[in-house]
């Protein structure tokens, strides 16, 4: 990337020797440690070192934490973070079919390497912003080995922790010749001998056998848009076959019978489902699949799965699960009938799927995903003062249900405060739009798309 772009983001600053968040109400995800209504968090370097009340350390920079809510940093397993310029270009969409006119099937084809840096940025820097710590990228428009380079150069300088499951393009062309050769040229230029990167690397590929092999050769996760019914059909023989682990990541998971759930199970295959874009979009039954994955004792994470229709945050995508797990339980009860029993989603559940079971899917439960002594200081701060907050009845129905990205107050990652007072750290706000606006302006231009702020859909652009 030119100094230009990378100029825009200064996350060099240097993490303190030491931390201690005094006075939080403390939500830790973690059974052994508990919550508490008043704690404190000494955090030494990259990691939680104590967690307790009245702690004291001798020269800790300290954060006074008084009437907020501590809790660990979302993770959001299932993200096209190269779209990030595209928010908002399709609300109305109604099938993945729409979906993919306004990214596959259009803009998609005329990404320059600089426009995949600039869509990664926009949407790892969106993610600490609403308090998502970690991502999974599913990057799906790598066309050169440049754009590859791209896309993990972004991640790396936004300074989040990240997946990133590098992939083929799904339409025009590209450089078919770097395919699968792409993903060893990637582990040895970035994360062979750097252990203690934040970003790490997966591949992103469908049911296909090949290239799993290769994957698995290199020691990486493989991550798939896995849906159920249409797919389900494979997963014997794969299984068979020997070739579902848990290493395999699949997202969606929708319209997925009994027999399948089954197989996933018994392989260790990681799961996340996706509330808002398989309603969104109609995919298969248009439910999302957490009510399955629990009966069958497989633990999901969540994910946004992308932002060119809805927005970016974890925090919406904790209640429309809520209220859609409602509404699915009473029309079966009222109106259908069901051999299966929906049962009600409580806030804790839906916060443990947003943190703990994220960390999980992304294969890193070890080190992030809730707060507890030994592991990374990956953290959120919530103003539960903030006039919509105060005062907070339940501190699990606050964060799930009434807060939003302004009350984030502070984010940190790996010891490093990313986000302070409401803002994230670093930023040339100004060149980063500038950036931006020159990125869509080339995209929207080589497509021969006429923006319109007030359409009510998005029109397919004419395929070459």
């Amino acid at each position: 990337m030119s100094d230009y772009l990378r100029n825009m983001i200064n996350n060099q600053s240097i993490t303190p020797p030491a931390t201690l968040i005094k006075g939080a109400t403390l939500l830790s995800m973690d059974d052994r440690v508990g919550n508490l209504e008043r704690g404190d968090i000494l955090i030494e370097g990259a990691k939680i070192v104590a967690i307790g009340e009245n702690l004291a350390a001798e020269g800790a920079s300290i954060i006074d934490a008084t009437h907020m809510i501590a809790m660990p940093g979302l993770v959001d397993t299932h993200r096209h973070a190269w779209e990030g310029q595209l928010r908002r270009i399709n609300p109305d969409a109604k099938t993945l079919e729409d979906y993919c006119n306004a990214t596959h099937f259009s803009f998609a084809r005329y990404y320059r390497p600089a426009d995949i840096y600039i869509g990664n940025l926009l949407t790892a820097l969106g993610c600490i912003d609403a308090g998502i710590t970690t991502v999974i990228d599913n990057s799906h428009n790598s066309r050169t080995a440049a754009h590859s380079d791209a896309a993990v150069e972004a991640l790396l300088d936004a300074g989040i922790r990240a997946v990133h499951a590098s992939g083929a393009p799904v339409s025009g062309e590209w450089d078919r010749a770097h395919w699968p050769g792409n993903w060893q040229r990637l582990q040895e230029k970035y994360f062979q001998n750097n252990p203690e990167s934040l970003v790490s690397l997966a591949v992103m590929a469908q049911l296909e056998p090949e290239r799993w092999l290769e994957a698995r050769r290199l020691g990486l996760p493989i991550v798939t848009e896995f849906f159920g019914g249409e797919m389900a059909s494979q997963l014997e023989a794969l299984h068979q076959q020997g070739l579902l682990g848990p290493d395999n990541i699949f997202n969606h998971c929708t319209a997925l019978p009994d027999d399948g759930w089954k197989i996933l199970r018994d392989a260790g295959v990681r799961v996340n489902v996706c509330p808002r874009s398989d309603a969104h979009y109609g995919i298969e039954d248009g439910m999302f699949a957490l009510q399955s994955a629990l009966r069958h004792g497989i633990s999901p994470g969540l994910s946004v799965d992308n932002e060119t229709s809805y927005s970016g945050d974890m925090f919406m995508e904790m209640r429309v699960a809520f209220y859609l797990q409602r509404v699915m339980g009473m029309h079966q009860q009222h109106c259908c009938g069901s051999a299966h029993t929906v049962n009600t989603l409580h806030t804790q559940q839906l916060l443990k799927a947003a943190t703990v079971d994220g960390a999980a899917c992304a294969g890193l439960q070890e080190s992030i995903g809730s707060l507890t002594p030994g592991k990374q200081a990956d953290l959120v701060l919530i103003n539960a003062g903030d006039l919509n907050l105060y005062p907070s009845g339940n501190a699990f129905g606050t964060v799930v249900h009434a807060a939003e990205r302004s009350n984030i107050h502070t984010v940190m990652i790996a010891g490093r405060i990313v986000k302070q007072d409401g803002n994230v750290l670093g930023v040339d706000i100004t060149r980063l739009r500038e950036a931006i606006d020159e990125s869509r302006h080339h995209l929207f231009t080589s497509a021969g798309y006429e923006p319109d702020i007030f359409a009510d859909t998005f029109l397919p652009l004419a395929q070459d």
